[in-house]
């Protein structure tokens, strides 16, 4: 899993069969510092609550592609958790 947060989104009036309804959104990867690393990416939202300014958990390859609610649709990133908090201590 990688620490993100979302940047931007998304909107496709067009998508593959077995992503209707299913948010896409531009998280920006984190490094454990919170600091950005590498590229945005976009991630489909699989929890479908994930909103600009928040820091959530992505997954990618075929993880992303199994947390969808349509199993096996091509994703290569999935949004699978809203972080409430982070600990470090």
């Amino acid at each position: 899993m990688q620490l993100a947060e979302v940047i931007g989104t998304v909107v496709a009036s067009v998508k593959y069969e077995g992503l209707e309804g299913v948010k896409f959104l531009v998280v920006q990867p984190l490094d454990r510092d919170r600091q950005p690393v590498g590229r945005p990416v976009v991630a489909a939202d699989a929890v479908a609550m994930a909103g600009p300014g928040e820091l959530v958990y992505v997954v990618g390859s075929r993880e992303a592609a199994l947390a969808m609610p349509e199993p096996f649709v091509p994703v290569d990133h999935a949004i699978v958790g809203i972080v409430d908090a982070v600990d470090r201590s």
